[in-house]
């Protein structure tokens, strides 16, 4: 997949994970994001001609780092992650958060600061190329689980990327919508998007396709963490003008739950 320039190609790892390749033809720079392991990353490098100049990672858990030390051996790369994580990314020789931008050759990305699921993570947006790198903040019709941070923190985090532009593409790091779209239908089930876009899941699924990417104006319009403002939302978890994030917090209860 290219967009003005950047290619980026999606690896299926471990049960449900994808790690990303991106490229910049200009200057053949590579960056591997979030490699989880070592072996299909090499492979998915070799079989484009690649050679990895750069790891980015989002945040400390194993199944998006779990490769870095074996990979920065191999190729002596720089690992990029989150300043708020430092001392839990393997390897990390430069440390970023709100505010910072990362290169790639000639290509940048803006770095923001998304805690929630971790409490440093942190997502990577190609402005340019309509590209969000999220890891497990945001998911096609999810939402990362609260495993560190409070549920005003992802709120917030969350009402940051729907700020980004509607046509930017989300790669979000795990193959997670079927359930979450099952999910979502308990909590939004008036809503016509969101039945359309199950229906389109379901056929992806059946053919073995991957559902990831997905885009911000697809997310705003059937996601249920991003949606807490919606009257028949807020009827059907008994939170009728509620504040956003006490209606968000019911919803992702309700999925820990699901």
């Amino acid at each position: 997949m290219s967009r003005d320039g950047l290619e980026i190609a999606q690896i299926p790892v471990l049960q449900d994970n994808y790690l990303f390749l991106i490229h910049d033809p200009q200057s053949g720079e590579t960056a591997i994001i979030d490699p989880a392991v070592e072996e299909d990353t090499v492979a998915a490098l070799e079989a484009r001609g690649w050679t990895p100049t750069h790891i980015f990672n989002t945040h400390h858990h194993w199944d998006h780092v779990g490769a870095n030390l074996a990979l920065k051996e191999r190729h002596g790369l720089t690992i990029i992650g989150p300043a708020a994580d430092r001392e839990r990314i393997p390897g990390i020789d430069v440390a970023v958060g709100e505010g910072d931008k990362v290169h790639l050759g000639g290509i940048a990305a803006d770095v923001i600061f998304v805690p929630g699921h971790t409490s440093g993570h942190i997502a990577y947006h190609f402005a340019d190329d309509a590209a969000l790198f999220c890891g497990d903040t945001l998911f096609a019709m999810g939402c990362g689980r609260l495993f560190e941070g409070t549920p005003d923190e992802m709120w917030s985090s969350l009402t940051k990327l729907m700020a980004l532009p509607d046509e930017t593409a989300v790669y979000c790091a795990h193959e997670y919508t079927m359930a979450n779209g099952k999910f979502a239908l308990t909590v939004d089930p008036e809503n016509i998007d969101l039945q359309a876009r199950m229906r389109e899941v379901e056929d992806l699924r059946a053919r073995d396709l991957p559902t990831v990417p997905t885009s911000i104006g697809i997310e705003k319009a059937t996601n249920p963490f991003l949606r807490p403002m919606s009257e028949s939302l807020q009827d059907i978890v008994g939170l009728v003008g509620a504040p956003l994030p006490a209606v968000f917090a019911e919803v992702r209860k309700r999925k820990d739950n699901f």
